[in-house]
């Protein structure tokens, strides 16, 4: 491309979208669209075009605008729009259509007979969101939602632009309206059309959208930045075309080709640098930015060198959108820099493709698939024109603003389809997962209009309850006080987790009674057939350490628990019994233990054999009835060895050996609360196996603990547990733990070990 054909093609880009004046005659507005379209696109024929106009002249001919103009006019200047984005044809006959639909002039059926499928959807979908009346005051607080949903129901997203061209022409038009519905109609375009716009990143629609905006929003704050901005916009126009024969010059030198202008920012743009750095507008200086637009992506960096050469930057105000795109695939060089005068201002640099890129957007990587005949070529249609969806996918990969919206494009076109959005009568926007129903409707906006729904209508008309919610349907539930409440069946329809468990809560609440009566009977039946006696376990005490365990408030929760399932039965008499039995071992004191002692001392030898008394273990402690006795586990005793009580906190009397070394380092004051204690006289009163721990110190070689283990094995001994370890000079150590019935059968397989080759010494654990 020559120089004169690229300045040529670059204004062409950079003109603002066409704005026709009012009242402009329709015919003549005809031929400025069909002039527009000839400029870019590859087929010379416009029947298709013609045909939408006077079929939409003909529908719209009786119809007046606000202004009083021919309605046709605005069909005619939204397809100037989109003509200006160098839409396709399929676009620009549905722009003119947009409107046909909703007056009932023809039907869909007969638009796809007339122009063919794709022309259908788009009206059909550009139809729908124009049905979309949502309250002006959730807009603002919902706007994020409300724009998610325009994208969700626009499965092309051509719908979306034929959409923006719409708003921004009725923007332009809106001094017509009344002042109250000129701030809904300029607040619902700054919250919702102009950030899709930005996000689609055709900033050609997005600028003016905001400045308008801006004018109805806030018309003292428009006007006054206008008037300043005019007072100095001579100076200003100085000062830019300076900096432009300057940078200019010095990227010619460097032998780099680039189109280089100046711009004052929009008045949008101002007003946010106003209000985010809270200056007045004579206090920004950065009011405007040179562009500079040259061949390729190495001319970038390279004119960006030369820059950085000329100007001091501005430290942490460069950003190479290049390397890392915007999610709306926008790409440039962006640096400040103090210029002369020390007056800072902007440099953009940028490739053609780039700079079309920024201006269009998506709409500038649309393909079209037609020759210059008219006729459709080969191919994949669909597949090429939605190439735009897969660039989006792969310049978001690395980007985090905005993830959220991007991250649910779907390669389909089947936009944000894991979630639904609907409308409460209010106008209040509700997320649902997609697949949802009224019910789960219901439920997401109260329980309690969930427990009480008796049907549902959706966009005014009576659904079944398993209707499946789609985008935009305004959703009315209805309640009565005579509902019994929900059906079981309910669980197979609802789609959400939320309405799922809230079923499940009012059947655990609605059905507690039964479920308590039903988990005394099978607490009843449980213990009937183990031979426990409830009663004993029934203890208020017990149940308190029950509920506490499981999070119950009381014990009727409890049995209704068991009732509906949530709690075995096996597993709450069990916990009662271990209460009671930890109740039983804390009966006996301290104080009542060594009370006891000190009367059986005082009691003298003739009623010392008459006040021992025997234990279920084999034990007799002196002077004590119905003791609870444990085995301490530093020494482990075994029938035969010599043996001493301890009187332990809470826990009754603790049996060591006489060697333990425990005993042995008592402390003086602690020895008040030995007792004495001994093995049973007649062995055959000495039941079970007891615990015992032994050391094994030989020279470490292969088949050491192999042997060991054998005798064992031979004497049908269950070892519990073993621990082996060896130092550095060759000395194996193995802790072994097993039971016994008594001290002659451990000393009896003492002596065996001992036996074993390499075998040194063996010792019983002494604490």
């Amino acid at each position: 491309m020559d120089e004169s054909k690229k300045l040529a093609e670059i204004k062409r880009v950079e003109a603002p979208v066409k704005s026709m004046e009012d009242f402009t005659d329709p015919n003549a507005l005809y031929n400025e669209l069909i002039k527009s379209i000839k400029k870019y696109h590859p087929s010379a024929d416009t029947s298709m075009v013609e045909k939408a106009y006077k079929i939409a002249s003909e529908a719209h001919k009786d119809q007046k605008r606000k202004s009083g103009e021919p309605y046709i006019i605005h069909p005619l200047c939204v397809a100037i729009i989109l003509a200006d984005l160098e839409m396709d044809k399929e676009t620009i006959t549905a722009g003119l259509l947009h409107d046909v639909v909703e007056d009932t002039v023809m039907t869909s059926e007969e638009i796809r007979e007339e122009f063919g499928e794709d022309v259908e959807q788009l009206v059909d979908g550009v139809t729908k969101l124009g049905q979309l009346n949502y309250s002006a005051d959730k807009i603002e607080v919902q706007a994020e939602n409300l724009r998610k949903m325009f994208l969700a129901m626009a499965k092309d997203i051509r719908v979306i632009l034929i959409k923006l061209a719409d708003r921004l022409h009725n923007m332009r038009t809106l001094k017509y309206m009344s002042p109250e519905k000129q701030k809904e109609k300029a607040r619902e375009t700054m919250d919702i059309y102009a950030p899709i716009a930005q996000r689609l990143g055709i900033s050609k629609i997005k600028v003016e959208l905001d400045d308008l905006s801006l004018k109805y929003l806030q018309p003292d704050v428009y006007y006054d930045l206008v008037e300043k901005i005019a007072l100095r916009k001579t100076e200003r126009e100085k000062f830019v075309q300076g900096i432009v024969d300057e940078v200019k010059k010095h990227i010619e030198d460097a032998g780099i080709r680039a189109q280089i202008d100046g711009r004052v920012k929009h008045f949008f743009s101002i007003y946010k640098k106003m209000v985010n750095q809270d200056k007045t507008i004579d206090q920004i200086y950065d009011l405007f930015a040179v562009r500079i637009i040259v061949d390729t992506v190495k001319d970038c960096y390279a004119a960006l060198g030369v820059i950085h050469e000329m100007y001091t930057p501005i430290p942490g105000r460069f950003k190479d959108y290049i390397a890392m795109p915007k999610p709306n695939m926008y790409q440039s060089l962006h640096t400040t820099l103090i210029g002369p005068n020390g007056t800072p201002f902007e440099i953009q640099i940028r490739t053609f493709e780039m700079h079309k890129t920024a201006e269009y957007g998506i709409a500038a990587h649309w393909k079209y698939k037609e020759q210059s005949d008219g006729k459709k070529s080969g191919g994949n249609q669909e597949e090429e024109k939605m190439t735009w969806l897969r660039r989006i996918l792969e310049w978001q990969r690395d980007m985090s603003d905005n993830h959220e919206f991007l991250n649910l494009l779907k390669s389909d076109l089947d936009l944000f389809a894991e979630n639904v959005y609907c409308f409460t009568p209010a106008g209040d926007v509700k997320n649902l997962p997609a697949g949802s129903t009224p019910i789960d409707f219901a439920y997401n906006v109260h329980s309690a209009v969930g427990n009480k729904m008796v049907g549902a209508r959706v966009n005014g008309k009576l659904v079944n309850i398993d209707y499946v919610i789609q985008n935009g349907d305004r959703v009315e539930i209805i309640t009565s006080q005579n509902s019994r409440g929900p059906s079981r069946d309910w669980l197979k329809i609802v789609k959400s987790t939320q309405a799922k468990n809230k079923i499940n809560q009012w059947f655990k609440q609605e059905l507690k009674e039964d479920n308590i009566i039903k988990g005394k009977e099978m607490m009843s039946a449980y213990c009937k057939a183990k031979g426990i006696v409830l009663s004993e376990l029934t203890k208020p005490e017990f149940m308190q350490a029950v509920m506490i365990k499981y999070g119950f408030r009381d014990w009727d929760s409890v049995m209704a628990a068991i009732g509906h399932g949530g709690l075995k039965e096996g597993q709450v008499v069990n916990r009662l019994q271990e209460e009671r039995k930890k109740k039983q071992q804390k009966e006996l004191t301290d104080a009542q233990v060594l009370e006891t002692i000190e009367g059986a001392s005082a009691g003298g030898n003739a009623r010392d054999r008459q006040n021992r008394h025997g234990s279920k273990n084999g034990i007799v402690v002196k002077g004590i009835d119905d003791v609870a006795v444990r085995f301490a586990k530093c020494c482990s005793p075994v029938p035969g060895d010599e043996i001493v009580g301890f009187v332990t906190r809470g826990r009754g009397v603790t049996i060591h050996r006489t060697d333990c070394v425990n005993m042995i380092h008592l402390p003086t004051e602690e020895r008040v609360r030995l007792i004495e204690a001994e093995w049973q006289a007649n062995p055959s009163d000495v039941s079970g196996r007891f615990l015992a721990e032994i050391k094994i110190f030989g020279n470490n070689r292969t088949g050491l603990l192999v042997d060991i283990s054998k005798i064992f094995t031979e004497r049908k001994i269950d070892v519990l547990s073993v621990n082996s370890r060896t130092s550095k000079q060759g000395t194996a150590t193995i802790a072994m733990a097993f039971e016994v019935e008594s001290r002659a059968e451990l000393e009896s397989l003492i002596g065996k070990i001992r036996q074993v080759e390499s075998v040194l010494d063996i010792a019983r654990t002494t604490g």
